[in-house]
């Protein structure tokens, strides 16, 4: 009889923040190492919650200190290259001020912008034009599979 444990899932787990401006752009931001743009954020170490994993990236690559306050969506977005993975996108409210206090991981990235849902084809991929589209419009939690809705949670 085989071990269970070789069928079980061993997926990447990633946090991501989702910050929001006055008129309901959100922030994105450009790593120096690909050619799209990303929300803040990364994977999750051993032994992290996807939370502290989302607090700890937002220190890491904006400088700043924020707590995620709710959790938004869950997607399972599996790829080729790498395998299962599950990305959890937090609500990281609206910067306000804050903004100004961004200091961005020289070494991971290079710029910042605010971006409105409608544009969000010119900067980053398919998949997450999808995945932030149908966490920011649709209130959360929300269950993503590749970036489309397939439950909402609580209802």
């Amino acid at each position: 009889m085989s071990d269970p444990s070789e069928t079980f899932a061993t997926p990447r787990v990633a946090a991501g923040a989702l910050f929001f401006d006055e008129t309901g752009r959100i922030l994105l931001v450009h790593p120096t190492y690909k050619d799209t743009w990303d929300i803040p954020g990364g994977y999750v170490e051993r032994g992290e919650s996807p939370a502290a994993a989302c607090r700890r990236e937002i220190a890491e690559e904006l400088n700043l200190d924020r707590e995620p306050r709710a959790l938004l969506s869950v997607d399972w977005a599996p790829s080729d290259k790498e395998g299962d993975k599950l990305l959890f996108i937090f609500d990281c409210g609206q910067l306000g001020d804050d903004a100004e206090r961004i200091r961005l991981a020289d070494d991971e990235l290079d710029r910042w912008q605010w971006v409105a849902l409608d544009g969000l084809e010119s900067f980053v991929i398919p998949r997450l034009v999808r995945r932030l589209r149908s966490t920011a419009q649709n209130g959360g939690p929300r269950y993503l599979e590749h970036g489309e809705t397939v439950a909402h949670v609580g209802r």
